[in-house]
């Protein structure tokens, strides 16, 4: 047994909702019941048993009603007849509790009425808060209020179309923008007078801030260029008058007022240095405000590798490969001219980085394929390089990948070439038996100040900015000081695998070098067979 309802229905002959001395009423009980079968029903007049008769009918199987409903028919009301009436429904079999609901009939049961407390429509509120909606009701017994969207057909807040509230108010929590609008408050039949629903409505604001867009956006910009920032209203309530606010940080640039536009423009003419940085609009009302932010800025956009690098990694030494690596720079006209870019490479697994700059000359055109030449990496392990764009402004974004050794076709090399342009110089190692070691220069590096007439004006090519490897004769060094720079090894192993001596290769080395002074010395090469 559950949902025990009840309604009185004032004499149905006379268009009247009031109960009258003389003329009929009715009093309807309801109560589901499963099975619906076995229900019972037993009426009560001030506890004591009511038993159908010619004034007092009561009836189980009205037609025009619900199953599950009894009826009280009270014909000619008497003075005598007022009392408190109680419905007892029961299950046939027992083992349930009954549920008893009780009706009075007197002189102060009146039909229902309804208000609006004059504060509470329309009624303001911010979003997040909680608000109550409240209808007045007046009446005996007080009916079930219902509450519903009047002004569209949405569900309420608790998802239901229709909300029960047994003392009018209608308590909405954490209320948005979707919740504003029209809500109608109206008496139920139940458990109250079976008459025409009475109503009342009111209306609901829901105030919040402005919804501006863009909330984030990042502008890469290079100095001395124009650009425009522009923050738009959405949607915001009240619309009508909106105060706007531009800021760089915690700088104040400008403020105004929205009156029939949607949105606000800055411009800026020329950026300086001092230009560089967060951007906010702020949009106000009185419940908050909106902001759009832009953070202008002159890093550079990641590099984008190639993968597609014909014959990528080759092989001229025993222990180390070498790797074309190759790029192209994304929107590279964006910001500033791109002056260098940091090369980072490590060993994968490892945790220490090798870094070094590689100088762009050139402005690098749109679609353009650098490329550098990694050297004297460790077969067969795989590294990790990072490539990250320099500008005036400073880094910008870094791109990585993943470089993996590849076992060649036919592992036996027979050239070999080196110019000493990277800092590993070749894999060629320093004797440290002898007395001082030679140095890796070139003649954009070398310090004029202390040796302006030592070293070429450039390497071999012409370059200034090309390296060789040198060595300065002047104090401290004496007379007999050596230093001395050693190859790595080269197998000289024919290439015919049966070992037939006739058919030995012969191998040439040549370098290129230069000597300049009166107390230079000599220069001396040797070679050192290892047997194998």
């Amino acid at each position: 047994l559950k949902k025990g309802r009840f309604w009185i229905t004032p004499d149905p002959y006379h268009n009247d909702d009031n109960i009258q001395i003389g003329r009929e009423v009715k009093i309807s009980c309801q109560v589901e019941a499963t099975p619906p079968e076995e229900l019972m029903f037993s009426w009560l007049k001030n506890g004591r048993p009511l038993r159908s008769s010619e004034r007092m009918v009561i009836t189980q199987t009205d037609p025009d009603v619900a199953p599950g409903t009894t009826n009280l028919d009270i014909i000619d009301l008497k003075f005598t007849d007022f009392g408190t009436y109680t419905c007892v429904a029961s299950l046939k079999n027992g083992g349930i509790p009954e549920i008893s609901i009780d009706v009075n009939i007197s002189s102060t049961t009146v039909p229902p009425n309804l208000t609006v407390p004059q504060e509470k429509s329309p009624l303001l509120s911010q979003e997040g808060d909680t608000v109550e909606l409240q209808c007045l009701v007046s009446g005996k017994p007080k009916p079930i209020i219902l509450w519903s969207r009047a002004d569209k057909e949405a569900p309420m807040p608790d998802g239901n179309m229709l909300t029960e509230s047994y003392d009018g108010v209608l308590r909405i929590v954490n209320v948005s923008r979707e919740m504003a609008g029209t809500y109608r408050c109206q008496t139920s039949q139940y458990n109250g007078f079976n008459v025409k629903p009475r109503e009342a409505i009111m209306e609901l604001i829901v105030l919040y801030p402005p919804a501006v867009e863009p909330v984030y956006t990042e502008i890469r910009q290079g100095l001395g260029r124009p650009f425009s920032l522009s923050c738009r209203v959405l949607r915001a309530h009240p619309s009508k008058v909106l105060d706007y606010e531009w800021k760089l940080g915690t700088r104040l640039l400008t403020v105004g007022q929205l009156h029939t536009r949607d949105e606000t423009e800055y411009h800026v003419r020329a950026l300086n240095r001092e230009g560089y940085g967060a951007y906010t609009c702020d949009i106000k009302n009185e419940a908050g405000a909106g902001r759009c932010t832009f953070l202008v800025t002159g890093k550079a956009y990641a590099p984008e590798f190639y993968y597609d690098t014909y014959s990528a990694l080759w092989q001229n030494k025993p222990r180390v490969y070498g790797f074309k690596l190759q790029w192209t720079q994304m929107n590279p006209n964006a910001v500033d001219r791109i002056m260098a870019y940091r090369l980072g490479i490590k060993q994968t697994g490892h945790q220490r980085w090798w870094e070094q700059e590689i100088p762009i000359e050139d402005n690098i055109q749109k679609g353009e394929l650098l490329t550098y030449n990694l050297t004297e990496l460790i077969k067969p392990e795989a590294y990790q390089v990072r490539l990250t764009p320099i500008t005036r402004f400073g880094e910008g974004d870094s791109t990585e990948r993943i470089i993996r050794y590849s076992a060649p076709v036919n592992p036996h090399w027979s050239k070999f070439h080196c110019g000493f342009e990277e800092d590993t110089i070749c894999m060629f190692t320093q004797d440290k038996t002898e007395e001082f070691d030679w140095t890796r220069h070139s003649a954009a590096t070398r310090d004029t100040k202390y040796t302006p007439n030592t070293g070429p004006s450039s390497d071999r090519t012409g370059s200034k900015q090309g390296f060789y490897m040198y060595i300065e004769t002047s104090r401290p060094r004496l007379e007999g000081d050596k230093a001395r720079l050693l190859t790595p090894s080269f197998n000289v192993a024919p290439k015919n695998p049966y070992g037939n001596v006739a058919t030995n290769p012969t191998y040439c080395f040549s370098f290129y070098y230069h000597m300049y002074g009166k107390h230079i010395g000599g220069l001396l090469f040797s070679t050192h067979e290892e047997s194998r």
